[in-house]
This record gives C-alpha cells, structure tokens and sequence, in this order.
C-alpha cells in the first residue's frame, strides 16, 4: 500500500506539472460541453419555404399564411412556375417547396377533398422527415378548418362529435432536446477524458524510457496498474462532478433520482474505460499510435451507443454489438437516474453487465501488460 501511494503521489505531481494535460482534463470538456449541448440539436429551424399557387383563392391564401406564421419556416419567394421552383432547389436556396393546384378551393367546396404536392429536398433524410411532419402538422390544422367552414349549419347536428387527445409528456415535459443531450454527451466526454489519457500516460512513459526503469525496481505488476489509473479514475469523477454542475447551471438539467448511484455506476464504468485505455498501451509504441486506436473505439462506442441514433433503429447484428459498448449502458443509466429517478433495482441489469465487463477487461489488459523481471 505504501508503494502504491507513493506512486500516486509521483502520478499527480507529473499531471498536474504538465500544462497542456490540464488544459485537456478540465478546460476541453468544459468548453465541449457547452458548444455541443447548443450544436447538437434534433430540432430543424429556418426551412427555407416557397410555394407555387396556381389557384390564387381565399382558401390557398389562407394554407400560405398558416405556414408564414409558423416560426419553423422562412417564407423566401412565391414562384409562377415549377421549374423556376425546382432551380431555386437544385441551387440550394429552398428547402421545401408546396405546388398548390388550380380548382383546389373548387374541388374543396364541391368533391369535399383536393390534392397538394410537397417537394423537400432529402440529402439530409433526417431533416427531411421532420421538416414533413411539420407541413403534415400544418395541412392537418387547415383541413380541420375547412372541414368545419364547409359543414351547413343546418348539418351540425349530424357532425360527429370530435375526439381530443391531450398529451401528457413524463420526463421531459418541455420536450428541450438538452435535456436528452446534455446527459449523453456528458458521457462522452468523461470517456474520451479517461481512455486517451490512460492509454497515452503509459505510452508516453515508453517513450521517455522511463517505463524500463520501472518494469526492474521491486514494483509489482498490480501496484504499478493501480497507481497508474488510479489518478485518471480520480479524474474522471472529478470531471463528471464537474459536468453534472455545468448541466445544473447553464441548462437546468432535472436531476430527479439518486446521484449517488450514478457515481456508483461511473466507478464501474470508469474501471471499464481505463482498463481499455491500459490494453490499449500496452500493444502500442508512440502517444501517436495510442491515440488513433483510442480514437478508433471511441468512435465506434459513441456511434452505437444511442446517443445519435436509437438502438432500436440499428439492424439486429448491430443491436447484438451494441451489448458490448460500455457507452451504451453509461448513457442509458445517465438518463435513467437524472431523467426518471430510476432505483439501484432498476439499473443492476446495466450495473452487473458492466461489472462482469471491468473483470474481464482489466484481467485482460493486466495479462497482457509485459513486466521485466
């Protein structure tokens, strides 16, 4: 135990020596925070909308002006044509283009139905599909309207009576995309923190030669692995306190369930993270080298870890990888906790799963870690 702090006292005197680690430990994720809460957003605003009506009436004037009300959209021109409408698309300055036909008020008032076409431009499909919820959302509220504007008074009666659906929205009343990002993101930047300083700090002490001098004093292989991860462990609860406040305070971030079981869970986590970055080290030569294949699981792990993409939306072998990401569960129980106040039974599926997880990996990493006797 006396050589294992020692060595925790040369690990902290070295990080906190080195400026630009710093930088990188407290300044990076801080500023990451804040610009990636804000930049990555699943709503789409400013759709550049034009319109070409052929009908001209009080009915189409009336759809028109519903969507220049609508802050979703930026009304840019009314085209005579649908080529000069389909240019203004392939150039890029429209997003979103409604063809009324000629008759549509006719065929409203005497078929009781008409037809619209909507042009979006797709590149970004999944811009596309909210951008066609909004104009359904829209077209739906004029239908109504019509609906009740052609129904004869003498006919209400007949008029069947209207269902009303009241939404009631648990966790995330406001719906505010940041309160589903700002927990996974947080996430994220705890892992990159932990796996490229772990796995470079090792490197880096090949590099110096150092490591030698190491592997032949009286060290033993466990003592040297605790109090070289044992620090970046202690800073990588350090920087989820850190992020947990910035959420607090800058996004107002509920925290309704126990944070104590969410840094029981980081513990955990954090062993799998750093017993990663350890692996990692010990099959490269160069900080360079270490922080390319840091950088290639990183990758993968935030990618499928449902952050960006729903798992359920993820073909069947890409679920059945997922089960091995350890970002995928630490993402699941951020919400879980801070969101829903969910309980230690509810989380133990997710907790024992990465335990098991720590075990194996560290085992692993410490088997392969070479130590001259």
């Amino acid at each position: 135990m006396r050589t294992i702090n020692f060595l925790l006292v040369k690990e902290f005197k070295q990080i906190f020596r080195n400026k630009p680690m710093l930088v990188i430990i407290f300044m990076l994720p801080v500023i990451q925070l804040l610009i990636l809460a804000n930049a990555a957003s699943y709503e789409v605003k400013n759709i550049a909308f034009s319109a070409i009506d052929m009908d001209n009436t009080p009915y189409s004037r009336e759809l028109l002006s519903k969507f220049k009300a609508s802050t979703q959209f930026d009304f840019i021109a009314m085209y005579p044509s649908e080529d000069m409408a389909k240019e203004a698309m392939q150039e890029g300055t429209v997003d979103v283009v409604l063809h009324i036909p000629q008759y549509f008020e006719r065929n409203l008032q005497k078929e009781k139905k008409s037809k619209l076409l909507v042009t979006i431009n797709a590149i970004n499909g999944s811009a596309a599909a909210v951008e066609n919820i909004y104009v359904t959302t829209i077209i739906k509220d004029f239908n109504q309207a019509v609906q009740v504007d052609l129904i004869d008074s003498a006919d209400m009666s007949q008029m069947p009576k209207k269902v009303n659906v009241i939404p009631l929205f648990w966790f995330n009343p406001e719906l505010d995309y940041k309160t589903f990002m700002v927990p996974g993101i947080l996430v994220l930047l705890v892992t990159m923190v932990a796996l490229f300083l772990a796995g470079m700090n090792i490197v880096r002490e090949k590099e110096l030669g150092t490591l030698e001098q190491i592997n032949v004093t009286p060290i033993k292989k466990h003592e040297f692995i605790i109090g070289k991860l044992t620090p970046f462990w202690i800073l990588g609860i350090a920087e989820l306190i850190i992020g947990l406040v910035i959420a607090k305070i800058a996004f107002d971030i509920p925290m309704v369930g126990n944070l104590a079981l969410l840094f029981l869970f980081a513990t955990v986590y954090l062993l799998v993270v750093l017993g990663i970055g350890l692996y990692i080290s010990n099959f490269t030569e160069t900080q360079q080298q270490a922080m390319f294949l840091a950088w290639f699981f990183a990758v993968i792990f935030i990618l499928m870890s449902g952050l960006f993409t729903p798992i359920e939306s993820m073909p069947v072998w890409a679920q059945f990888i997922t089960e091995f990401n350890p970002v995928k569960y630490f993402v699941e129980v951020v919400r879980m906790v801070m969101l829903k106040g969910s309980s230690l039974s509810d989380i133990s599926p997710q907790l024992i799963k990465l335990g098991i997880y720590a075990l194996l990996i560290n085992a692993l990493a410490v088997w392969s870690y070479k130590k001259v006797s």
